[in-house]
């Protein structure tokens, strides 16, 4: 089916490229007329902050919803006149149903209002809001900042990320390629088909929340992945054009071979993202669909549209010697003989980068993690400004205060709350309590002496639950919100990485048909993770790297990203072992030598895999720029692992761990051999030639 979708491609390009136009332009159609808006879904059921949330949006809803910051500073005294006709201008906005303050600061140089909306910001439009907010607070004479939820969640817009990235990626396809042509055509597949991909998404939106985080990550994934797909796939059309086929005969032998391994590995890189389905919160459900319908788009793309494009570029894929009749050379000399070289004393090269893989992961022992917040933001963003103006002015605790919600009873004084909440260590301060219209709820803000990011603010939140549990009381506010997120993204991290490992080991199982290789795999992925995880510690909670990365502090590792890097790495590694293990395979069974087919397979696809994974990396890297830290840590993560994940797993582990192993490699327990259906991964074109390939 492929070789003849391929060849058919080939043969009428234009009839493939106007259907993949009519796609994009049915399904762009679509999102703008049918598809959903980004939302975040903040809701975090069984924890104790929102059981507070709760309670407080069905009894005392104008404290319950969103709010924001106004940060009013000036070098000597504020004009309070010029404030309070700002606070007038303020209330008169949309969804504006009161704001508190002003609240000065001890020198009267700063004034805090807190601005309250009557709706979730995830039903607010962020950006909008904000504009009205800054031309409402103007305060002549004074500077004016802004933070809480409306500000955090206006996002600025992207871009520039992404252009590095696909340019990065030009360069390194057209080194490998020696073709403009060669160099284009996998970029405008991968961006077609991530067309494609971002307008499912937004049809999901319509019906699931999607976060806002969620494209910018799916970009990543899928502009990573593509290029990839695409870049196999044209790999073997050249070989097909270099051994004398035409070229409809070329695409479609490539399709029915490379093509068929593109489908296996999406499919991997699919089964890994489905294991965010257990990460227990519908966030991360949601961007694992988002990021498997960019993959799926992107990996039809380059069976369908590439062969056509393949079609038209002809020869024009191949260098000018090449097209006068040099060899096209796809091996490398020097990996096959760095590899036997590790062959012949495996056990010392395995040590040494057993040990450098391990020092790479020991700084994540002490990682702590924490969702990011303003505090770690860039200097340059208003919400970054407000929160330091904030810090300065009343103490680091008011960036993150406490929201006490109290269902009063017959015997539970809120006064009484009050004052055994101000005595507890690490409390600086607590409001009057406010209560709600029927009397029912009160409500105290506990300011904690330490900052939403200080380690120890935990430990204060747990002392103000257990003095308010007892009385029907619970805990809200950001801080609150951050702590309960994170234990559950802790607690859940196990189950993810036990579902993405087992259903790895099992493809492994079935592909191979041997019990050494997907368990060998398993472990140098756990390693090479591990690794990322430990650069990602070194770099931003130890400060390392922060002032390269445009930070001006450490920040904690936000766990937000560790299940979805686990995941999406585990697809990507074990995408690069099938391919890799699939030639050394090959050889094996047609020579019987377990050491000289290890030096053949990495020969054979050293080039390769490392024009691969440079793209991979180049595409990854590309986001360490985006000025949010969790996109930074993101891209950093990603592009750490797949780089260790290419030079230290792939030239060095792979070939000492087979060379030790010799035939065990391939041994099969006689039982599973009997049940285990047996998978052709490879494909075999109408030349009689096999293709033992499976990319990443």
């Amino acid at each position: 089916m492929l070789h003849r979708l391929g060849g058919a491609a080939a043969r009428r390009p234009w009839r493939m490229i106007g259907a993949w136009l009519l796609a994009l332009v049915l399904f762009v159609g679509l999102a703008s007329t049918l598809g959903g808006a980004l939302h975040d879904d903040y809701n975090l059921e069984g924890t104790g902050s929102q059981a507070a949330t709760d309670l407080l949006r069905e009894r005392f809803p104008a404290v319950a919803e969103t709010d924001a910051r106004v940060v009013v500073h000036a070098d000597g005294r504020l004009d309070r006149g010029a404030v309070d006709r700002a606070i007038e201008r303020i209330k008169e906005l949309p969804h504006v149903t009161g704001v508190d303050g002003p609240l000065p600061s001890a020198d009267g140089r700063t004034a805090l209002l807190t601005v309250r909306y009557d709706e979730p910001v995830t039903d607010l439009d962020p950006v909008k809001a904000l504009e009205e907010l800054e031309g409402a607070a103007e305060v002549p004479g004074a500077r004016v900042e802004f933070g809480g939820q409306v500000p955090e969640n206006a996002a600025s817009p992207g871009g520039v990320s992404e252009l590095v990235g696909i340019v990065v990626a030009l360069v390194v396809l057209f080194l490998a390629f020696g073709s403009i042509v060669a160099a284009g055509l996998p970029l405008a597949v991968a961006l077609t088909g991530l067309g494609v991909g971002m307008a499912g998404i937004t049809l999901l939106a319509a019906v699931e929340d999607v976060s806002t985080i969620t494209p910018m990550m799916a970009i990543m994934i899928g502009l990573g992945v593509g290029i990839d797909y695409a870049l196999f796939v044209l790999t073997r059309f050249r070989e097909n054009l270099a051994d004398g086929l035409d070229v409809p005969g070329a695409a479609a032998g490539a399709n029915a071979t490379a093509g068929r391994s593109v489908l296996f590995a999406g499919a991997t890189v699919l089964v890994a993202l489905c294991g965010l389905a257990f990460a227990g919160l519908q966030v991360f459900v949601a961007m694992g669909f988002a990021a498997a319908i960019v993959v799926f788009a992107t990996m039809m793309s380059a069976v369908t549209l590439l062969p056509a494009l393949l079609g038209l570029a002809g020869h024009r894929v191949l260098r000018r010697g090449e097209r006068r009749g040099a060899p096209v050379v796809n091996s490398s000399r020097w990996v096959g003989a760095w590899a036997a070289r590790v062959g012949r004393r495996p056990l010392p090269w395995l040590l040494a980068a057993l040990t450098l893989l391990l020092a790479l992961a020991a700084p994540a022992l002490g990682m702590r993690t924490w969702p990011s917040d303003a505090g770690s933001e860039p200097e340059d963003r208003t919400i970054r400004r407000a929160y330091d103006l904030i810090a300065e002015a009343y103490g680091p605790g008011a960036n993150g205060p406490l929201l006490v919600a109290l269902d009063l009873g017959e015997k539970t004084d809120p006064a009484d709350v009050r004052v055994k909440l101000a005595g507890l260590e690490g409390v600086v301060s607590v409001s009057e309590p406010s209560l709600s219209p029927d009397g029912g709820v009160a409500v105290l803000t506990v300011v904690p002496e330490y900052g939403p990011q200080d380690e120890r603010v935990s430990g204060v939140l747990g002392s103000v639950r257990e003095q308010v549990r007892p009385l029907g009381g619970e805990v809200t506010g950001l801080t609150a919100v951050y702590h309960d997120l994170n234990e559950i993204l802790l607690d859940r991290i196990w189950p993810v990485i036990l579902a993405v490992v087992g259903a790895s080991v099992l493809l492994l199982l079935l592909v191979f048909r041997s019990v050494a290789v997907p368990l060998k795999a398993a472990a140098m992925n756990l390693l090479s993770i591990a690794a990322s995880y430990g650069v990602l510690t070194a770099f931003f909670q130890w400060g390392w790297g922060t002032s390269l990365l445009g930070l001006p502090h450490s920040v904690p590792v936000s766990s937000y990203i560790l299940p979805v890097m686990f995941a999406v790495l585990f697809g990507v590694s074990m995408d690069y072992e099938v391919f890799l293990l699939s030639r050394v395979r090959e050889d094996y069974e047609r020579t019987g030598d377990p050491r000289g087919s290890v030096v053949s397979g990495l020969a054979s696809t050293g080039r390769i895999i490392t024009s691969a994974a440079l793209i991979m990396v180049a595409v990854f890297a590309g986001f360490v720029f985006d000025p949010s830290v969790v996109i930074k840590q993101m891209g950093m993560g990603l592009a750490v692992a797949v780089a260790l994940d290419a030079t230290l797993v792939r030239l060095v582990l792979v070939p000492a761990t087979m060379a030790l192993l010799g035939r065990w490699n391939w041994w099969l327990p006689r039982p599973l051999a009997g049940v285990l259906p047996k998978a052709d991964t490879h494909g075999e074109d109408p030349t009689g030639r096999r293709e033992s390939t499976l990319v990443g």
